[in-house]
């Protein structure tokens, strides 16, 4: 994480520091998107992807796949971590049907050779891949969810409100990275550092604890952008001064298009 050697371009953000704590693989398109615009983007990782604990009852599920009707993929980190494990035990069912929560997701599995069969077109969470006409008439069906550890039951409860039969496939799990924050800090005691940007809970968690009581301080005075409205209540609960700003879903769309609108609002206060 580092502003030294970044060159800003003209643009609506000025030169802001966007602290971007997305996993480090996911990270570059919303970076790049920040410095088109004119800011500075400070990568910091909050989340680190691995391996499952269970990995054999994975294996076992995978070893099953021919059972089910639909697999279902909530995250680019779902769709790498078990077409990884997927590729290396058998091929995939001719007759499986892909969902994927996310444009993200689904670029991830083109790349895969697997391109999604369902896949909501906006709004990038379970509720829009809920509302796809292919998921309203599932009674009977079996469907497996590919995710990380502790995921939303959304998904899988209203599958199975509809009459699906739903298994889940924890593809990964997600640890605290064990990061010096020197150099955050440093940005924070320079003013260099304008926004916060988060996409989940357990991000926003992790880097509360990662930052130290100083951390805290400044962190808490930080305008904060989060990815669902979710994520509130978690900012209310951790002390975060005044309502963050809510992106309409994690996507590097939605999160930059509420970053500009923090831009124009703080151009604006500036202003009076």
């Amino acid at each position: 994480m580092t502003q030294e050697g970044l060159k800003t371009v003209p643009g609506p953000l000025k030169g802001a520091g966007v602290l971007v704590t997305r996993p480090a693989r996911q990270a570059e398109g919303f970076c790049r998107m920040i410095e088109a615009a004119g800011g500075v983007a400070l990568r910091f990782p909050v989340l680190e992807i691995l391996a499952p604990r269970e990995s054999a009852r994975l294996d076992a599920l995978i070893d099953r796949l021919d059972e089910f009707d639909i697999a279902v993929f909530v995250s680019p980190n779902a769709v790498s971590m078990a077409l990884n494990r997927i590729h290396a035990r058998r091929e995939w069912p001719a007759h499986l049907r892909i969902g994927a929560v996310g444009q993200k997701s689904a670029l991830e599995l083109a790349r895969a050779g697997h391109p999604a069969d369902i896949c909501p077109p906006r709004r990038f969470d379970s509720e829009a891949l809920l509302a796809e006409p292919e998921l309203q008439d599932v009674s009977g069906m079996r469907i497996v969810i590919f995710r990380g550890d502790g995921g939303r039951e959304l998904l899988g409860d209203t599958l199975q409100q509809r009459g699906a039969l739903v298994e889940y496939a924890e593809a990964y799990r997600r640890g605290q990275p064990d990061t010096d924050t020197g150099e955050l800090m440093r940005h924070w005691s320079r003013g260099e550092l304008d926004l916060v940007t988060s996409t989940s809970s357990q991000g926003l968690r992790n880097l509360f604890d990662m930052v130290g009581k100083l951390g805290r301080m400044w962190l808490r005075k930080t305008p904060l952008l989060v990815g669902s409205a979710r994520m509130v209540d978690t900012a209310r609960e951790l002390g975060f001064k005044g309502d963050p700003w809510v992106a309409e879903d994690p996507s590097d769309e939605s999160m930059m298009d509420q970053v500009l609108q923090w831009a124009r609002s703080r151009e604006q206060q500036h202003e009076q």
